[in-house]
């Protein structure tokens, strides 16, 4: 019995490791009539990657090769010397123009909304081309490895061509795991998958509690605030509820953005950022001034306060949705998403027009009937 456990246990480490080996195996090529002495099969999108690794140059000749089903698509290859994933990723584009011709350029990739610009990379790039046949694009090209390290996280990616002009790519399935590193020097080949990614956790919590604390909470409260305050004094309470719980909310939510900063050296969302320190700046004045210096309702300075807490309260409303929307489109989760919440913000909004349209309408009412009384008054002595 013992026998047959060992042969059961032997025969699955023999099956593991001879699909994994068929998974990755790779026969080194000769492209352009040049031979790479290292290649691997990276297990998404159809991949191959080649190289010439020089330690005592610091250089990388590599042939990144991969299958389209179409000629109008485009593909990438790029190290990212900051982080994993795709942004600070500083790559290599390619794709078959309309003409015939091959375009082939280095694209530094500075946020999610990229429409994969032209431009210089933070290092070294020689002898860059491409060449599409067999159904296959492989760019070339030699890399001055940044810091002469041979360890580097690489992202490789396709998307549809709309004429010459590269497209966005799927934002899910394999396109959103097509990362990981890879040494030179070993040949050490490592997926990272992106749903196990502490970084892009972290993003999607982030985003999540920024959108229900500044983007939902806070509308809610001001909403009961502003329409609700007949049912006196339960208006106040969840009016403070609201605003308190997305206020703590916010300060997780800019606790994990500066997480995120620190984490993306090199990749600057100023405006998102400048939004963001602002934003948390007036929750916080707004939430010491609530709680601390708020006169009573018969001080004359009562009314200076008002305008104080309106002004700043809609403004902290509005900064939310403008640095939430932002946000979207940086992550890129999916158009469901902020379709979702464009939903969402729209039928607050529409609940606070309606409620409006309501308490002008009443105030109009009242107006007239003191002035249809004031008028019955006046008669009445005549």
């Amino acid at each position: 019995m013992a026998f047959y456990k060992c042969l059961f246990f032997a025969s699955l480490i023999f099956s593991s490791v001879f699909v994994t080996m068929s998974q990755q195996a790779c026969t080194p090529q000769a492209f352009n009539q040049k031979t790479f002495a290292a290649c691997h099969n990276l297990p998404i999108l159809n991949s191959t990657i080649h190289w010439n690794y020089y330690p005592s140059k610091g250089t990388v000749d590599v042939a990144f090769a991969q299958a389209v089903v179409s000629d109008s698509r485009w593909v990438a290859w790029a190290i990212n010397p900051t982080s994993t994933g795709m942004v600070g990723s500083q790559a290599v584009v390619a794709f078959k123009r309309t003409d015939g011709a091959m375009s082939v350029y280095s694209s530094p990739i500075k946020s999610y909304g990229t429409r994969l610009e032209q431009g210089n990379l933070s290092f070294p790039l020689f002898d860059v081309s491409a060449v599409y046949e067999n159904n296959q694009i492989v760019i070339f090209a030699t890399v001055g490895l940044p810091n002469n390290v041979s360890v580097v996280n690489h992202v490789w990616q396709q998307g549809p061509l709309s004429g010459n002009t590269p497209q966005m790519h799927s934002v899910s399935g394999p396109n959103v795991q097509s990362f990981g590193t890879l040494d030179f020097l070993s040949g050490k080949v490592d997926t990272v998958r992106r749903g196990t990614s502490s970084v892009f956790r972290v993003k999607i919590s982030h985003g999540i509690i920024n959108t229900i604390s500044w983007g939902i909470l806070m509308p809610v409260g001001a909403i009961v605030a502003r329409h609700f305050k007949a049912a006196d004094p339960a208006w106040f309470h969840v009016h403070r509820a609201c605003q308190m719980l997305g206020y703590f909310g916010g300060v997780a939510g800019f606790a994990t953005g500066l997480w995120l900063g620190h984490k993306s050296s090199g990749v600057e969302y100023k405006g998102h950022r400048c939004i963001g320190i602002t934003l948390f700046a007036l929750a916080t004045l707004q939430v010491l001034v609530a709680l601390g210096l708020r006169p009573n309702k018969t001080d004359k300075k009562r009314v200076f306060w008002n305008w104080f807490h309106y002004l700043v309260g809609y403004g902290t409303i509005i900064l939310g949705i403008v640095n939430i929307l932002k946000g979207f489109d940086m992550l890129q989760p999916g158009k469901w998403w902020k379709f979702s919440y464009l939903i969402t913000i729209g039928v607050l909004g529409c609940v606070a027009a309606v409620l409006e349209a309501r308490a002008w309408f009443l105030v109009l009412i009242r107006k007239t009937d003191q002035a249809a009384e004031q008028n019955k008054d006046d008669t009445s002595v005549v």
